[in-house]
């Protein structure tokens, strides 16, 4: 029988799919509520005298609404920051992708964004289409890619540390690891090396399964880091296999300047 975990881990795909597409016609993305005249510069290496920005600074540079309009664009509620804080494995070396794949800052950043998005439908229902016509599309809608993004900015070289933590897990971690969450317990069954993405100064690209019981869904997870800020990106989708966020991931890099 399928874990609380595991359910939990597959249907947030389409919570987040229908909060998304509900609200397609709403505000933009990411923290509205955020203010700073901090503008993006270009990227350098991350020094020991660099100071970490706020969340407040890094909002304006977390990709928006017009950066993707293939997208829907919504900001993280505190129930989800909360949540992703919450998540433990029972291997610390692996605890780095148990935070990049939920949103959770990895290591100690001085300030994180972050914001969600769901991939529009590739072909919406014809209005003149049937009933069962119409109700495929919107499970095909459901099944879309929904990326989490998170973008930290750490003091001297943490953002260094932190990409070296999670390149040390992709190795550690490969044959598998437990994951707990409140007095739900799931486990990673492998984590495998995706496709290669070339961005910002240094990055990686891999892909976690999840296995309960022969139920599975994967998370893809790419992690870039850009100068003295770390950005990580978790997609998943309900229809159990995600696809990799690469729009995604080279809007949020360009944003960044």
């Amino acid at each position: 029988m399928r874990t609380a975990f595991v359910r939990r881990t597959v249907l947030s795909a389409s919570a987040v799919s229908l909060a998304l597409l509900a609200t397609a016609c709403g505000g933009s993305s990411g923290a509205a509520d955020a203010k700073s005249d901090t503008k993006p510069t270009a990227s350098a290496p991350a020094a020991a005298a660099a100071k970490g920005k706020t969340a407040a600074e890094l909002a304006p540079l977390l990709v928006a609404q017009a950066d993707l309009p293939d997208h829907l664009l919504k900001a993280a509620t505190e129930e989800e920051v909360k949540a992703g804080a919450d998540l433990a494995s029972d291997v610390a070396a692996c605890l780095p992708l148990v935070q990049a794949q939920s949103m959770a800052a990895v290591g100690t950043p001085a300030g994180t964004a972050r914001i969600k998005g769901v991939a529009k439908p590739k072909a919406e229902a014809d209005p003149d289409a049937s009933e069962a016509e119409k109700a495929k599309a919107g499970l095909n809608a459901l099944g879309s890619t929904v990326t989490a993004v998170a973008l930290s900015s750490y003091d001297g070289k943490g953002a260094e540390e932190a990409f070296a933590s999670l390149k040390n897990a992709g190795t550690t971690c490969a044959g598998g690891f437990g994951i707990r969450t409140g007095g739900d317990a799931g486990k990673i069954s492998k984590v495998s090396p995706a496709a290669p993405v070339t961005a910002g100064d240094e990055a990686l690209a891999y892909t976690l399964e999840l296995d309960d019981s022969g139920d599975k869904a994967t998370t893809e997870l790419v992690v870039v880091r850009k100068g003295s800020s770390l950005v990580t990106f978790s997609a998943i989708s309900l229809a159990g296999t995600a696809e990799q966020p690469k729009d995604v991931v080279a809007a949020q890099v360009k944003k960044l300047g």
